[in-house]
């Protein structure tokens, strides 16, 4: 069976049109089968993203394995002055986050990639709710491999759930990285990895 970190265009395609509020705005965003959190808001993301302060980002961000494209928009949307590139492996979620992005009215570069594979630059944010169901190496690609596409005093903002193995893998990073848990909420935490010159 197919999962939504796959490139599976045989999945029967089912658009529809999905709303959520956060931060006392409505979005409006395209969702179709074969892609994370196909009916709704992830709760998750929802807490990644209220966690940050948004207002205070700047410079190059990246959407790690943006699915709907979620993030970046509401990114987009609360904070006009940074630039967004916005990557997943799946073919599916990058077209439906090109739509997305017209429909919210953001800019941003959209392009596929499995992981950092189609990055050639170097970030001040990074910020992702990693696909668990790809599994602890997917994982590890995700938080550890994106130290080499950080400025110096660069930033990676994820989530995780504590029952997803979050403390274990705080550990794991605590060898590359300052390490900041900035928010827990119903057994997901949001962690802070700083990059240290």
């Amino acid at each position: 069976m197919s999962q939504y970190f796959d490139n599976d265009k045989n999945i029967k395609s089912e658009k529809r049109l999905i709303k959520f509020n956060f931060n006392n705005k409505e979005f409006s965003i395209y969702s179709d089968n074969g892609v994370f959190s196909k009916d709704r808001f992830d709760y998750g993301t929802r807490v990644l993203l209220s966690s940050i302060d948004i207002d205070s980002l700047s410079g190059n961000v990246l959407d790690l394995g943006c699915g709907l494209g979620v993030v970046g928009i509401i990114l987009g949307t609360l904070n006009r002055n940074i630039n967004i590139d916005m990557i997943d492996v799946n073919e599916r979620a990058i077209s439906l986050t090109k739509d997305n992005l017209i429909l919210n009215n953001v800019k941003a570069d959209v392009f596929v990639s499995d992981v950092y594979d189609n990055v050639n630059k170097e970030y001040n944010y990074i910020i992702t709710n990693p696909p668990i169901r790809a599994g602890k190496d997917v994982i590890r690609k995700f938080l550890f491999d994106g130290y080499d596409y950080l400025e110096d005093d660069g930033v990676i903002y994820f989530v995780m759930r504590k029952d997803h193995g979050v403390k274990s893998m705080i550990k794991e990073l605590e060898n590359k990285y300052m390490v900041n848990v900035i928010d827990k909420d119903k057994g997901f935490y949001v962690v802070e990895l700083k990059k240290c010159r």
